[in-house]
């Protein structure tokens, strides 16, 4: 019997929720089509039905990811303004929340380096991702008229959110617990210096 266009439909959606999570999780390249397809309840075969190539699901797991994490960092935002927007950013990104649960976190930071590697068409869908999290950090404060001028707000929020990535991956490495959740204090505190 075949499926439905909605059936299909769902059924693409959900493993692309599944890529999108176990990519993040476990790394791209760690993560098999046949992983996938068998988290997501379907058989191996059925993958070419609904993608082209593991390249292409790379490209839409990521786009899924970061659209997560985009709505989730402007729902952190919501009803703020200026600096106490930006912090609440900050915050949300940099919290032991966040660095527990990588495969529902922020592709940059979970398979930043495999990304930098992949296809044209990945790494165009991660670049937007970048500038849509860089806005978040920008938008507040010319909301609220606090930026200087356009350009040196938008680099200072390209390197709020260099620095944020790079902590909340530096995070995840320490073993400590307390060590690091202490890293993500001191890069909190040292963005609300900038």
């Amino acid at each position: 019997m075949r499926k439905s266009r909605a059936e299909t439909a769902e059924t693409r959606e959900r493993i692309v929720a599944v890529a999108a999570e176990a990519f993040r999780a476990d790394g791209i390249h760690a993560t098999g089509v046949a992983d996938v397809m068998a988290a997501a309840g379907l058989s191996h075969g059925g993958f070419y039905r609904h993608f082209e190539s593991k390249d292409q699901l790379v490209a839409e797991a990521c786009e899924a990811g970061l659209s997560g994490i985009v709505g989730t960092l402007a729902a952190a935002a919501q009803g703020q303004a200026g600096e106490d927007a930006f912090k609440a950013v900050v915050d949300a990104y940099l919290s032991t929340d966040h660095r527990d649960a990588p495969g529902r976190g922020c592709p940059i930071a979970g398979m930043g380096s495999e990304l930098a590697r992949a296809d044209d068409a990945t790494r165009e869908v991660a670049a937007r991702g970048i500038d849509e999290l860089v806005d978040l950090l920008v938008s507040p404060r010319e909301r609220a008229g606090e930026g200087e001028d356009a350009q040196a707000d938008r680099s200072r929020a390209l390197l709020a959110f260099s620095a944020m990535v790079g902590g909340l991956t530096l995070s995840r490495i320490v073993a400590d617990p307390e060590a690091s959740a202490s890293l993500l204090n001191t890069i909190k505190q040292q963005l609300e210096t900038i």
